[in-house]
């Protein structure tokens, strides 16, 4: 009899700075977190680095190319998403830090995003992880 392993669902945050500000998106028409600012990210589709996610996630949600070698991870944090079903639940965020990329950002998901702009650090919108 196989035995259900334990899973975690995984995903890539980019702290995409310019001019010592961070840029940060309003998340809109999403049905999780509307009207609350994050970060550029994505969960991985499977067979991919955190890195690779993160490339793919700025082009999609961004308009911008980044590569690998520009990138630096800065933090990792496992969490749990009490608000979802149980074997959905423990998470693994990478956020990966980027000062270099390629492109004009531009918000390319008009219909999750209502707002995309740059904040300083000490001056950031309130964020709020669910526990």
């Amino acid at each position: 009899m196989a035995k259900d392993r334990f899973k975690i669902v995984p995903a890539s945050y980019l702290v995409l700075m310019k001019d010592k500000q961070i840029l940060m998106m309003r998340r809109f028409n999403t049905g999780f977190q509307d009207g609350r600012y994050s970060l550029v990210s994505g969960h991985l589709d499977g067979n991919e680095t955190f890195k690779q996610c993160m490339i793919r996630e700025a082009k999609e949600e961004a308009g911008i190319d980044i590569k690998e070698e520009d990138m630096e991870i800065v933090h990792a944090m496992h969490r749990r998403e009490m608000s979802n079903p149980v074997e959905i639940r423990e998470r693994m965020d990478i956020f990966i830090k980027v000062e270099k990329w390629q492109g004009e950002i531009k918000n390319m998901e008009p219909q999750k995003c209502d707002d995309l702009s740059w904040f300083p650090p000490n001056n950031l919108p309130k964020i709020r992880f669910p526990v």
